[in-house]
């Protein structure tokens, strides 16, 4: 489970890096709303599977790639980054 916390987060920082010339709050909230769909698409998965053990671990997953978007997001507008504006 700790790859795909890391494929999340790994996804989170390549929309970071794929919003330029939008300012810091918009790559804030890039980094916020891939991390949702990846936690959704966890939360999806737990939803599927039989095994209960399996559903807690994604489903804490899941909280997990939230909480870490949503940090990565405060994190990006509180360092003002500047974003080059196209």
């Amino acid at each position: 489970m700790k790859f795909i916390l890391k494929a999340a987060i790994g996804a989170s920082f390549l929309a970071l890096a794929a919003c330029g010339g939008q300012g810091d709050d918009a790559a804030g909230d890039n980094v916020a709303d891939a991390a949702e769909a990846n936690a959704d698409a966890l939360e999806d998965a737990a939803d599927n599977t039989s095994n209960e053990a399996a559903a807690d671990s994604l489903e804490a997953n899941a909280e997990a790639v939230r909480e870490n978007g949503q940090a990565a997001e405060e994190a990006i507008d509180e360092a003002d980054v500047k974003v080059n504006q196209q």
